[in-house]
């Protein structure tokens, strides 16, 4: 018996190759099924997106949202008539939006540090 777990001789290594067979089917399969697929949208068409690229528009979206809620806060105090309930919805929206975005910056400087820290 080998030190594979069990699977040795030569049984085993047919089990294996014919496991490998079955998963290199499946993984055709799904390939031509994706290729099937309706069609894709301009995104997909031009590949996928940089990273550089989603990080951008995610802070669009929190700066957007920061907005927002500046905007109905100006407007509810200038008196106007505006439901405080939407003014407080949209500040907390904005607020977590930013901190969940501190969050990605402080995980991705530690990613950073680790991998400048690494040896070559």
């Amino acid at each position: 018996m080998s030190g594979i777990g069990g699977v040795g001789g030569p049984m085993g290594v047919d089990r294996v190759l014919a496991l490998r067979a079955q998963i290199l089917e499946k993984n055709q399969a799904l390939q031509r099924a994706g290729a099937n697929a309706t069609a894709p949208t301009t995104q997909a068409a031009s590949g996928p997106g940089s990273f550089g690229d989603t990080l951008q528009q995610v802070l669009n979206g929190v700066n957007g949202a920061q907005a927002k809620a500046g905007d109905l806060s100006a407007a509810y105090e200038r008196g106007e008539n505006v439901d405080i309930a939407k003014v407080m919805l949209a500040r907390q929206e904005a607020s977590i939006g930013f901190e969940a975005t501190l969050q990605v910056r402080n995980k991705l400087l530690s990613a950073y540090k680790d991998i400048m820290s690494m040896p070559v």
